[in-house]
């Protein structure tokens, strides 16, 4: 949800889903940084004052001093005593750590799915990744804007891979990965001139299909050639992003 000119329809947005109680407030104020942070609307390096946001969301100090030490405890927010909260950066290392962290986690968590995984989890990821191929990637009328319900489903789709992994510790780092990736690959999706398409959804079925034979080392292969071309594509796309950091 984009925010009006005076920040009328974040106010709503907030209150809405807070019903204005205090600690359920500081909680929807989370949750809608954390959207704005994952979607590039708040981008890396940008500072967050306290007192801007307040206003803006028509919140106290408190709630958001405790909203965005949250988003710190994410990964997604930084605090220094001299300047204040500000979003995490991004950097072409850090898109290396991440993406090769994400790879060992995952690929773990996906080849326990594969060996401990009922009926039930492989009709899951069947039915999650139907749905996912009946939304477009992104706006028909602009290719460089994700359409919002595809990286909804898109979320579930790939946690519905890891999800008969049996470790509530494993899924954890995963989610916190995943989060990370997102920023990278809403920062990526302009496209440079000249830069071929990726094709997403063969690179889905390639890791469904050998899900359905339960062959963990495809799978796993799989995985981590469609996370691999992820970060090809945020790297074509370096010189933006370093743009972004220097000019926020």
């Amino acid at each position: 949800m984009q925010s009006s000119p005076d920040g009328s329809a974040s106010i709503r947005y907030v209150r809405k889903l807070s019903g204005d109680g205090p600690r359920s407030l500081t909680s929807a104020l989370h949750e809608r940084l954390r959207a704005d942070i994952l979607a590039a609307r708040l981008l890396p390096a940008q500072k967050l004052h306290i007192a801007g946001l307040a206003k803006q969301f028509s919140v106290s100090l408190a709630a958001v001093r405790e909203a965005l030490s949250r988003l710190v405890a994410d990964g997604l927010v930084q605090a220094s005593d001299q300047r204040g909260f500000r979003v995490s950066p991004v950097s072409l290392a850090d898109l290396a750590d991440v993406t090769q962290t994400r790879i060992d986690i995952e690929g773990l968590a996906l080849r326990r799915s594969i060996e401990r995984g009922d009926d039930a989890w492989l009709e899951s990821v069947k039915s999650t990744w139907s749905a996912l191929k009946a939304v477009p990637y992104h706006y028909p009328d602009d290719p460089t804007v994700h359409y919002e319900e595809w990286v909804i489903r898109h979320r579930i789709f790939h946690r519905a891979l890891v999800n008969a992994c049996g470790s509530p510790w494993l899924l954890g780092f995963r989610d916190v990965l995943h989060e990370q990736s997102e920023r990278y690959r809403r920062l990526s999706i302009r496209r440079e001139p000249g830069v071929k398409p990726r094709d997403v959804e063969a690179e889905h079925e390639a890791i469904v299909a050998a899900v359905m034979k339960r062959d963990a080392d495809a799978a796993v292969r799989a995985l981590s050639k469609h996370f691999g071309i992820t970060k090809e594509f945020v790297e074509l796309a370096a010189s933006r992003i370093a743009e972004v950091s220097r000019t926020t």
